[in-house]
């Protein structure tokens, strides 16, 4: 069962949109698992103060690294397969690859950072890989942490509905994926492309293809360059 565990100030926030639909209909199913932590916890001060100045001065606060450190090391010891992962702007981006990379593995312990981030010495002593959802800044990773989740958790055996569907998406091939439609035929004066409905399988197939050619080099010219270096 793959194991997710999130140290975080705000474990309310959990499961939030995780434990909705097909991705909560799994956790409920013992597909996956989800614990949130509430770094205060581990704290040993009265106030339970879990932050402090930056050294060499500036604004904000930074996580203190060695309460963080005890509520990693208490949640995955040394033994733990699963990655070690933080929540930050300037780590690796998020991709479909690494989601499917991620669910093929036993789980995943993320950190949500706050304030200003955290003392750079826990990252490089307890090996966190940072992670990034886009070229934002967001208040803390906790929103981070379920983009994440839910990408992953999604692509675990059992979970969707139908491995075509999966295949069929956005970033799955290399490409966005092409236009859908549905009932009614004729929707405020426009119908259904005929191709669509035809019944014409491989000219249906050569459309949907060169439709999601067509909006990737419009809309993501990064991915039709590295889709065109692959042919």
């Amino acid at each position: 069962m793959f194991r997710a565990d999130v140290i975080t100030l705000f474990p309310e926030l959990f499961p939030g949109p995780l434990g909705a639909s097909i991705i909560g209909r799994a956790m409920d199913n013992g597909l996956w698992s989800l614990t949130a932590t509430q770094l205060r916890d581990y704290a040993k001060d009265k106030h339970k103060k879990v932050d402090d100045t930056p050294a060499g001065g500036g604004p904000g606060l930074v996580l203190k690294p060695d309460i963080l450190a005890r509520a990693i090391d208490d949640i995955s010891p040394s033994n733990d397969p699963r990655p070690r992962l933080l929540m930050s702007p300037r780590g690796k981006p998020l991709t479909q690859d690494y989601a499917r990379e991620l669910s093929k593995g036993p789980g995943a312990v993320i950190i949500c950072g706050r304030f200003e981030g955290i003392d750079q010495r826990v990252i490089d002593q307890r090996n966190l890989i940072e992670v990034s959802v886009g070229d934002y800044v967001l208040c803390g990773g906790e929103v981070a942490a379920m983009t994440l989740l839910e990408a992953t958790t999604r692509l675990l055996p059992g979970v969707m509905g139908s491995n075509e569907s999966e295949m069929d998406e956005s970033f799955e091939n290399g490409l966005l994926e092409y236009p859908q439609y549905t009932r009614p035929a004729e929707f405020e004066g426009v119908p259904i492309p005929d191709v669509v409905t035809s019944g014409d399988h491989k000219k249906l197939d050569q459309w949907r293809q060169e439709q999601s050619e067509q909006l990737t080099k419009a809309r993501r010219p990064d991915l039709w360059e590295k889709f065109k270096s692959k042919i």
